[in-house]
């Protein structure tokens, strides 16, 4: 090598430079090993509800690079209890990188604030959040962020949303809130709470806990008249001070919704929280799989119930077999008249 004044370059110099050329990368490779961009957008919303003085943070998972033509399902989606719009993204993740837009929506009486403070009053906090105002509360924040998406206030997004493929969805008890969007009823002092909002037409039920201490849960799900999907685990156990509700409650939700239209998907081992966001519970390695296994099965879900096509449904059953203890089967029960369930939806 030579230098510019034409003098033997410095040895130390040309090893350096000889190292760097056998370490350094092409130029391409480098490129390629730049984080790709997601294929989804992230947008948090601090709506309130002023007639309620209320408010109810929302976070919105939107398919990136749609064509302006493109209608989008949304799935709205109710946290557990303790829970945020924050979580639950593998979720949203997962949806809206193909295809399928999810509104997270925050319930602030039953939210993360509910850790906080003093520690020996967090069972007082739980129960408290889990009366039944509340979970009226939880289920008109549903329709009110559903009003919110839908109006000109998101421009674009709420004018791609496509009205006919609505979804609502929920974990533990944003499970029951999606029930009760979906049509459940309790009475009370003669009085029945019905919060149904019609413009939803499908919900996955994640974990659903016993029905506000209803014994009849016939009668309080006789009313839920839209395919549904249920997924729970072996060891799905929600136990705290007093309180203790296991497999045998998200089954017996699952077998009292008479409409044939539903599905139940149960995996061996797992926890309640393997739900969630938390990394380890369930198991190092199972917690992933029923991650993924969950994020698909929901959009087969949506595949047999607006297009009326199982394949994705027969595809998800052949890969988590391994981990299942109950499958969901590939299709809709027959009615009696011998058609399947799924030939009376009309989004075929």
């Amino acid at each position: 090598m030579i230098t510019g004044t034409g003098a033997p370059a410095d040895p130390r110099r040309r090893r350096l430079c000889a190292l760097l050329a056998t370490t350094a990368l092409p130029l391409p490779a480098l490129v390629r090993a730049q984080p790709a961009v997601p294929p989804y957008r992230v947008h948090d919303f601090d709506w309130v509800d002023a007639q309620r003085s209320r408010p109810v943070p929302s976070r919105l998972y939107w398919p990136a690079d749609l064509s302006p033509t493109t209608r989008v399902p949304l799935v709205v989606f109710s946290h557990g209890i303790g829970g945020s719009r924050q979580g639950y993204s593998y979720l949203g993740k997962h949806w809206s990188s193909r295809g399928v837009a999810s509104l997270h929506v925050q319930h602030v009486g039953s939210d993360a604030a509910l850790w906080r403070g003093n520690p020996f009053g967090v069972v007082g906090r739980l129960q408290a959040a889990a009366q039944e105002s509340e979970a009226m509360a939880r289920a008109a924040d549903m329709r009110f962020a559903l009003d919110r998406m839908l109006s000109d206030e998101t421009g674009a997004l709420g004018a791609a949303v496509d009205p006919r493929r609505l979804v609502a969805a929920g974990h533990s008890y944003g499970a029951n809130t999606t029930l009760l969007i979906a049509g459940a009823q309790v009475v009370r002092q003669g009085r029945t709470v019905d919060c149904h909002d019609p413009r939803f037409s499908a919900a996955i039920v994640i974990s659903a806990p016993p029905f506000y201490g209803e014994a009849d849960l016939a009668t309080v799900l006789a009313h839920v008249s839209m395919p549904t999907v249920h997924v729970t685990a072996t060891d799905d156990v929600i136990e705290i001070p007093g309180y203790r509700s296991g497999l045998v409650d998200r089954l017996a939700v699952f077998d009292a919704i008479a409409d044939p239209r539903k599905l139940l998907a149960v995996f061996q081992g797992g926890s309640h929280s393997v739900f969630t966001d938390r990394s380890l519970t369930g198991g190092a390695a199972l917690n992933p799989k029923v991650k993924a296994a969950t994020a698909e099965l929901s959009l087969a879900f949506l595949d047999l119930t607006f297009r009326g096509s199982d394949a994705a449904l027969r595809r998800w059953q052949a890969d988590w077999q391994p981990i299942l203890a109950k499958a969901p089967g590939a299709a809709f029960p027959a009615r009696a008249d011998g058609r399947t369930a799924v030939s009376d939806i009309a989004w075929q």
